[in-house]
C-alpha cells in the first residue's frame, strides 16, 4: 500500500511528510485567522441620569471590557448627568412611579421621598461593598470603555466641557455615535 496521496487537482501525489507539512501549515493558517478575528463591539446609549439607571451601562461596559471587548457608552440627555463630575455626585432615585418600591406612588411623592430611597440604597450598596457610581466610571475609563458625552445635550443643558470626568470623551455627535453602533455586536438603549 502506497503512502502517496494525490494532491488536489494537479494530478501529482503527495508523500506522507508532504501531506504533513501542508496539514500544519493550514493550521497555523487557521491560528491566525482565528487570532485575527474581529475584537466584539458594543455599544451602549444612556438616556437615563438617576441613581439607580447609571449602574446597568456602567456596570455592562465594565465587565464586556473586562472580556477584551471594544465599548463605547453614549450618553445624552439625562444620562448626561453621570459623566458630569458634581451632578454625578447627587443622582437620586426616583421612589415615584417605580414598581419595586416597597411604598405606594402617594407616599412615595411626598417631598424628600426621592433623597430618602436614595440615602437607602446607598446604604444598602456600602453595606453589600457593591462599587459607587464614581468607581465604576473609573473602572470603565481603566479598562478602556469610552464614555462619550453627546455634544447637542452639552450645549442643551449649558455644561461645560471642563465639568465631565477625566478621560470622558466629549463632543461626540449623533452621526459618531451611530458609526459605532453599526459596527457593533450588541446595541443597548439603557
Amino acid at each position: 500500500m502506497s503512502t502517496d496521496t494525490p494532491s488536489a487537482g494537479d494530478g501529482d501525489s503527495m508523500t506522507e511528510a508532504e501531506l504533513q507539512a501542508r496539514i500544519e501549515e493550514l493550521e497555523e493558517t487557521v491560528a491566525d485567522l482565528e487570532a485575527d478575528d474581529e475584537q466584539k463591539k458594543m455599544t451602549i446609549v444612556a438616556t437615563q441620569g438617576s441613581f439607580d439607571m447609571a449602574y446597568p451601562p456602567l456596570i455592562l461596559a465594565s465587565t464586556a471590557a473586562a472580556f477584551g471587548w471594544d465599548v463605547v457608552v453614549f450618553h445624552t440627555f439625562w444620562g448626561l448627568d453621570i459623566l458630569h463630575e458634581e451632578k454625578s455626585e447627587n443622582l437620586q432615585l426616583s421612589a415615584v412611579g417605580n414598581p419595586n418600591m416597597p411604598m405606594p406612588n402617594a407616599l412615595a411623592a411626598l417631598p424628600g421621598m426621592d433623597r430618602m430611597a436614595t440615602r437607602m440604597m446607598e446604604k444598602r450598596i456600602d453595606d453589600n461593598g457593591t462599587a459607587t457610581i464614581d468607581e465604576l466610571i473609573e473602572l470603565s475609563l481603566d479598562q478602556g470603555v469610552e464614555l462619550q458625552a453627546c455634544q447637542m445635550t452639552i450645549e442643551l443643558m449649558d455644561y461645560d466641557e471642563d465639568d465631565f470626568y477625566d478621560d470622558v470623551t466629549v463632543g461626540v455627535g449623533a452621526a459618531t455615535a451611530l458609526q459605532h453602533m453599526a459596527e457593533s455586536d450588541i446595541q443597548l438603549l439603557v
